[in-house]
């Protein structure tokens, strides 16, 4: 279910020209894409009782379940300095990113507007732009928070999968021959 979510997510980005970077559109399709072929993993080795298929998809759904949970409690551990120096240093390695947020929220330059520099967005004609990081900061904390907390759901869900597959894992298959155990 998440895996098809960020398929359409990127999806309706690029549809609706709100994301123009098609690294990023990549990345978050490549994602769901993976999660949707580990889900199927687990589906096909809990129906078959495949107990390599049910250890791959444990050992897998773990590592998932580290990275998710780490990136979550750094989302929701940073502080407005903190965020401010993340944002900054994005702002200065992507021009595709760039382009997008000055059009988008109608500004120019990340801290100061500077009428030299070339800019996307429709306020730098009449050269009355407002710089960019007030505004992404104001959105910035809400969200991280969000985000960091949608992932600590889905983590802890992930890692309940974990156990039940354990758990399913270790049973006998009850369409087994019994004489075969002993």
């Amino acid at each position: 279910l998440v895996s098809l979510l960020l398929i359409g997510i990127a999806a309706w980005g690029i549809g609706f020209g709100l994301i123009s970077s098609f690294r990023v559109v990549g990345v978050v399709i490549a994602v769901g894409i993976f999660l949707f072929l580990i889900a199927l993993v687990g589906l096909i080795g809990a129906v078959k009782h495949h107990q390599v298929l049910l250890f791959f998809y444990m050992i897998i759904l773990l590592l998932v379940f580290i990275v998710q949970f780490s990136v979550s409690c750094a989302c929701l551990a940073l502080n407005k300095e903190q965020q401010s120096q993340l944002l900054e240093v994005g702002w200065n390695n992507t021009n595709s990113a760039r382009t997008d947020i000055e059009r988008n929220l109608n500004c120019c330059g990340f801290r100061v507007f500077d009428p030299n520099e070339t800019c996307s967005s429709d306020c730098f004609r009449s050269h009355q732009c407002q710089p960019c990081a007030p505004i992404i900061e104001e959105y910035s904390g809400m969200v991280l928070r969000f985000v960091g907390g949608i992932g600590l759901f889905f983590s802890f869900t992930e890692i309940l999968g974990v156990w039940l597959t354990y758990r399913y894992r270790n049973q006998k298959d009850p369409r087994a021959n019994p004489s075969a155990f002993l």
